[in-house]
């Protein structure tokens, strides 16, 4: 009915303004006013014989009847009541019919709570790739025979903290801090042990989704747990492994987190770690180094008098993938922690972060291949990677307030530090797999320790003293923690394979399934 009543009336309107514009044109092209033509039109009915013909009407009555058509068409689109030109007033049914649904624009709270949002789910998509990063990795740079467990191991520990993040990890890391509720003695080093709580979506208000935000915060637990796996890859059993993820998970990374992210002591103090330089990289490479002390060196890889044996990985085209896939998750793992997406300043914020991030991975694998080039007179490959990672970590404290410039300084000190550590911990008979201890934790050192120096002077600039309090004050406890894990572990189910297991591969000894069946398990 409406529709119909639209239509008629839109075809009314448009038979009005042809009329009127016939009407215009007929007066602008008229030869003669009707005045002028008169006479000659009275002589020539007087002249000519009356016969009954049929003409065709005028270009006036033409438009006569498209006006009078048009006037017809307005009055029945119009509903009447049936007397003469009168509207018909509105029926009940009409004033009872729903109103049409309108949309109010979104407010600015409501934007900004969109783009909030958004940002820690991409970031957090991003992050969680990383564990495909890391899998790669450790796929690539360990022997044949020990790839399936690797790929098990990584999997694993992904979900033990997907399940431990929530059940304490993130109630431990955020919730009460400053109170610890009822263990007043605790306030300010931890949060407290319980379940993170989620509200209903329409209720959950604030400047973002507590679920995203959730998310976001796991898969930087779950990173932290990766780290270890590495270090202690080819002779470290399964189950203790798990273990100590639960542990690393639910306990040690969130109590240390709390610190600082949490706005515990270290933050109240004004220790600055942006994304986890050292919060979760040198956490995992604390307790990577207490596990390598532990579980030992793998079968055969140091000889008397101080004799080095290489011991080179199955794959260095996963290996490559792998650190391509984490220089990928870099940019939601640093972009991310700017934790806002609301206005053009943070969104400018982000993008900054981006070129940071890029510039000083870039600039710790350049600086790794110049140095092995010098060093060793050929480029070693893997030690590439590993600089252009420690160039991530090394930025990860601080990607935004430094210079492109600065940036590209702090990445490749961190590719230096590659260069020097991981040969320094073969000679002291530390076994590194992956060599995550020189990427994580002396670059992550590295990165917090630098932070004051790219505030240039800025009045809120955290000081050297204050980051050298958090590197100890997180280091200590992450390592000493780890170290009493690992040796409790190593009593009662004990750490290592046997030898037969080593020598055999963890394929076949704990997983059942060889990575590559047909070129056998025997390397």
């Amino acid at each position: 009915m409406k529709n119909s009543m639209l239509l008629k009336l839109a075809g009314a309107g448009l038979a009005l303004a042809l009329s009127a514009t016939t009407v215009w044109a007929f007066a602008d092209t008229a030869p003669a006013s009707v005045d002028e033509r008169a006479p000659i039109l009275l002589a020539q009915a007087e002249t000519t014989p009356s016969t009954e013909t049929t003409t065709e009407p005028t270009v006036v009555e033409q438009a006569q009847d498209a006006v009078s058509d048009a006037v017809e068409a307005v009055s029945e689109a119009i509903p009447t009541d049936g007397e003469e030109g009168s509207p018909r007033e509105p029926t009940a049914a009409s004033l009872d019919a729903p109103a049409e649904p309108t949309v109010a624009p979104a407010s600015a709270a409501d934007t900004a709570y969109i783009f909030n949002t958004l940002l820690f789910l991409m970031a957090g998509f991003l992050v969680m790739f990383m564990a495909a990063g890391f899998a790669m990795l450790e796929a690539g740079l360990v022997r044949s025979k020990n790839v399936a467990m690797q790929c098990l191991k990584n999997i694993s520990l992904y979900a033990i903290a997907g399940i431990m993040f929530w059940l304490i990890g993130y109630n431990v890391m955020y919730e009460g801090v400053d109170t610890a509720n009822n263990i007043q003695a605790l306030a300010n080093y931890m949060g407290t042990f319980s379940v993170k709580a989620f509200p209903l979506p329409a209720e959950d208000t604030g400047d973002y989704s507590a679920y995203s935000d959730w998310f976001f915060q796991m898969v930087f637990c779950a990173t932290t747990c990766s780290i270890v796996s590495g270090t202690v890859a080819e002779r470290m059993r399964l189950w203790p492994f798990l273990i100590f993820c639960v542990f690393l998970t639910g306990v040690l990374y969130p109590v240390t987190g709390s610190w600082e992210w949490g706005a515990g002591w270290l933050d109240q103090m004004g220790f600055s770690d942006f994304a986890g330089s050292t919060l979760v990289h040198s956490v995992g490479g604390w307790a990577a180094l207490a596990g390598a002390l532990v579980v030992g060196a793998r079968a055969g890889k140091f000889g008397a008098n101080g004799v080095i044996h290489p011991m080179p990985g199955s794959s260095i085209p996963l290996a490559t993938l792998g650190t391509f896939i984490l220089w990928l998750g870099w940019f939601g793992f640093n972009g991310g922690s700017q934790l806002a997406l609301g206005t053009i300043e943070d969104a400018s914020s982000v993008a900054k972060i981006f070129v940071n991030t890029n510039a000083a991975a870039c600039a710790g694998a350049l600086v790794t291949i110049f140095l092995t080039q010098i060093f060793y007179r050929k480029v070693d490959v893997t030690m590439v990677m590993n600089g252009a990672l420690a160039g991530l970590v090394s930025i990860t404290a601080e990607p935004l307030m430094p210079s492109v410039a600065i940036a590209c300084v702090i990445g490749g000190i961190g590719g230096l530090i590659v260069v020097i550590f991981v040969p320094l911990l073969d000679k002291i008979r530390i076994d590194d797999v992956v060599g995550a201890i020189p990427v994580h934790l002396c670059a992550g050192i590295w990165g917090t320790m630098i932070v004051p120096y790219s505030y240039f002077g800025a009045a809120d600039a955290p000081t050297y003293y204050v980051q050298f309090i958090g590197v100890v004050s997180i280091g200590g406890l992450a390592f000493f923690a780890s170290l009493i894990v690992w040796l409790i572990l190593a009593a009662v189910v004990g750490l290592r394979a046997t030898p037969e297991e080593e020598a055999m591969g963890l394929d076949s000894a704990e997983v059942g399934v060889l990575a590559y069946p047909e070129f056998g398990s025997n390397r």
